[in-house]
């Protein structure tokens, strides 16, 4: 198909005001307007007719992306019809905006002619999928990081001796010793105090479960609650599955959403990885009963479960409990909270109008209702994390750290 330029439109709308000037200064002259406009058609027929034939090469576009990441689909002379998490920031130029799956619909290619005033352009349908990942780098450099530092300086990620539930050998009690260690009978037998030695586990089962629902789509700072969740769950996984364990991916809203099924090694990181752009921004509420009763179904032993999540008002707070409660029967549990900053300041600004109290107390009750929540959870046995959002992914790495080598 032919196209004018915006020069060729230009250059036709001159007629309307030289055919005005013309109509009073010379009525006859009026003619030179239509005379006009058929040259300058006649010109972008001509122009569009001498212009190079697209060739609608298939575009180089990446299979995935990072939130973030930007790309370009060639020259100026391209353009594409995306649906998904990624909108065009420049001419030719795109952005990954968010996690999920992008589709390339359509492409278009256009030549301009020889005189500029015609653009020869032709379009075909694609089918051609991207992948919005989250951004793993910091995380990756982050969990490498803690890794290393652990392993080097002593206090190990994996301690092979002196903590656990897996009995090793028996040796002589010494100084510092937890008393707890003791064995008394063994003492007894050989008239010398001895202590048992643990190892730590390996081999075991950690979940990740994700609640995508309505209130960890809601922002802290500049980022939805669950894109956090997911980035703290990637540190935290990627540690785990450096220290030999079993990591489990699983996500939520009103019904169950995305599983990676069981993953040990490192090299199955990647499988997570592509597990969480598949976790969706949730617009309902959390069905905390459908979610982690078919997460207890999928397991066939005892896990650590940790659960990121949020709850907003007392009813979903008591469904909550109770499925966390069910929970607790066959595995560990640890929730994990973020910290509501912006509550927090309302709750302590300093009042100077009405409405800032009216807000303040507002603030103050929804904070009671949750730490209320919160000490419920710990007095049932379930371990909380409730953290910044910036000091969340570490906080998360070494608490799992310390129940791992508790054997909890």
């Amino acid at each position: 198909m032919i196209y004018p330029t915006p020069r060729a439109i230009q250059l036709t709308a001159l007629a309307a005001p030289v055919a005005l000037a013309l109509g009073v200064l010379a009525p006859a002259g009026w003619i030179a307007a239509p005379v006009w406009i058929v040259a300058i058609l006649a010109l972008i027929v001509a122009d569009g007719i001498l212009a190079k034939r697209p060739a609608l090469a298939e575009v180089d576009l990446p299979l995935s992306l990072n939130v973030g990441e930007s790309f370009r689909i060639g020259g100026d002379d391209r353009a594409v019809a995306i649906d998904g998490p990624v909108e065009r920031i420049a001419p030719g130029e795109y952005r990954a905006m968010r996690r999920g799956k992008a589709r390339l619909n359509r492409l278009w290619q256009r030549h301009s002619g020889p005189l500029g005033l015609a653009w020869r352009q032709r379009s075909i349908a694609t089918d051609q999928p991207i992948v919005v990942l989250p951004d793993i780098r910091p995380v990756r450099d982050r969990g490498m990081r803690q890794y290393l530092d652990s392993t080097q300086t002593g206090a190990r990620l994996r301690r092979d001796n002196g903590d656990g539930q897996d009995f090793q050998v028996l040796t002589d009690f010494q100084p510092g010793m937890e008393r707890r260690t003791i064995d008394w009978k063994a003492s007894a037998r050989h008239a010398s105090l001895l202590a048992r030695e643990f190892h730590t586990e390996r081999d075991n089962s950690i979940v990740f479960a994700i609640d995508a629902g309505r209130s960890m789509s809601d922002p802290v700072g500049d980022m939805p609650r669950v894109d956090r969740a997911v980035s703290a769950a990637l540190l935290a996984a990627f540690v785990a599955l450096k220290s030999g364990d079993r990591v489990r991916l699983f996500s939520f809203a009103g019904r169950p959403q995305v599983d990676s099924g069981s993953i040990t090694g490192s090299r199955g990181f990647a499988k997570l990885h592509h597990a969480a752009a598949d976790i969706e921004y949730g617009t309902e509420e959390s069905n905390y009963t459908l979610g982690l009763v078919t997460l207890d179904g999928k397991l066939d032993r005892r896990s650590m479960v940790v659960l990121f999540t949020e709850f907003t008002d007392p009813t979903s707070a008591e469904l909550m409990l109770a499925a966390a409660a069910r929970m607790l029967k066959r595995h560990r549990v640890l929730f994990v909270l973020f910290r509501d900053v912006e509550l927090e300041e309302l709750r302590d600004a300093e009042p100077v109008e009405a409405d800032d109290l009216v807000r303040a107390n507002v603030a103050h009750l929804l904070l009671r209702d949750r730490a209320i929540v919160v000490e419920r959870l710990r007095r049932m046995g379930i371990d909380v994390i409730e953290a910044e959002a910036e000091a969340m992914p570490l906080a998360l790495v070494e608490r799992y750290v310390a129940h791992r080598e508790r054997g909890r």
